[in-house]
């Protein structure tokens, strides 16, 4: 049997796999998976149809599998059994306790299913990997939050929401449409129309103090994620040039990307780094702080005025 016989079979399989795991897919998606062109997705269907899977083509919408048919179980090869314990042991940590004892469940399905020597393999692995936050992700009060809002995305439900913000004093009240949830800066995230605030708002899941789902359904079509994320890229800027020194620049290679990182070049025992960022006041002239006396501003002035400030402030409390 030849290489690409091979390639040819072990892609055949997995777009069968894929079409089990979606109400539709469309051929384009098949294609850039497999980076192959549209008339080999098409002659890959084709070969599937005549072994017998009832394929449902609908021109412009996409291919989807007859109802109610089904394989078998696919075995799994070592590797993808090793991926398995990475994200459990993620699973533990990164979700609320809902969605952690969901994914629990379905482990064990999946490892019903694997041959002896990957259960081995897996067992072996999994009291020697260890994944620890450095911070809470979830109020222990709310052990379904994902859940909930995960729920009120899929059937456009509003969820009510008692949520403690940074500047308030005292948590407010509010009836909120989740569009989307995301994780960053090792925070979750929830970006959701506000009808306390009759605006988009993004909220913090450890800062929830209350979340419960309504029957109210979404009172607007909501743009996706992605799209509000790259408006808020639009918002106006400030170009900030920094100088780091070099023995520090390692430390904050990481956190950099996060306040507006565009380029550095080396200058001597420096790395001049160049950044646009709408939070120069809090953000980016905090973050400064963590390491300026290894750092020097070379622009805005203004910047230097702020940092002066704080650090008056927390000397004059000292």
């Amino acid at each position: 049997m030849s290489l690409d016989t091979v390639k040819r079979f072990d892609r055949i399989v997995a777009i069968l796999i894929q079409l089990q795991s979606k109400r539709i897919v469309k051929a384009q998606e098949l294609a850039d998976r497999f980076q192959v062109s549209l008339r080999t997705i098409y002659r890959d269907i084709r070969t599937l149809e005549a072994s017998g899977v009832p394929i449902i083509s609908e021109a412009g919408v996409g291919y989807s599998i007859m109802e109610g048919y089904r394989l078998p179980p696919v075995m799994f090869t070592r590797e993808e059994a090793g991926s398995f314990v990475a994200a459990e042991k993620l699973m533990q940590k990164f979700v609320d306790k809902s969605l952690g004892n969901y994914y629990e469940s379905a482990m064990l399905k999946l490892k019903s299913v694997l041959r002896g020597r990957e259960k081995d393999w897996i067992s072996a692995l999994e009291s020697q990997i260890l994944v620890d936050p450095s911070h809470k992700l979830f109020n222990d009060d709310l052990p379904n939050a994902l859940e909930v809002l995960f729920e009120s995305i899929a059937e456009k439900r509003q969820v009510h929401l008692k949520y403690q913000a940074l500047n308030n004093e005292n948590p407010t009240e509010r009836f909120v449409e989740p569009v989307g949830i995301y994780h960053e800066t090792g925070f979750w995230y929830v970006l959701g129309f506000c009808h306390l605030r009759k605006d988009y708002r993004q909220f913090r899941t450890d800062r929830m103090q209350a979340i419960k789902p309504t029957q109210h359904g979404f009172t607007r079509e909501h743009i996706t994620l992605d799209d509000y994320r790259n408006k808020l890229n639009d918002v106006e800027k400030t170009k900030v040039v920094i100088q780091v020194d070099k023995s520090v620049v390692r430390f904050i290679n990481n956190s950099k990307w996060q306040h507006g990182f565009v380029s550095e070049k080396v200058k001597g025992n420096y790395v001049e780094m160049t950044f646009l960022t709408p939070y120069v006041e809090h953000g980016f002239s905090r973050w400064y702080i963590v390491f300026s006396d290894y750092a020097k501003i070379i622009e805005p002035e203004s910047l230097k005025y702020q940092i002066k400030s704080i650090l008056e402030k927390a000397i004059s409390k000292l």
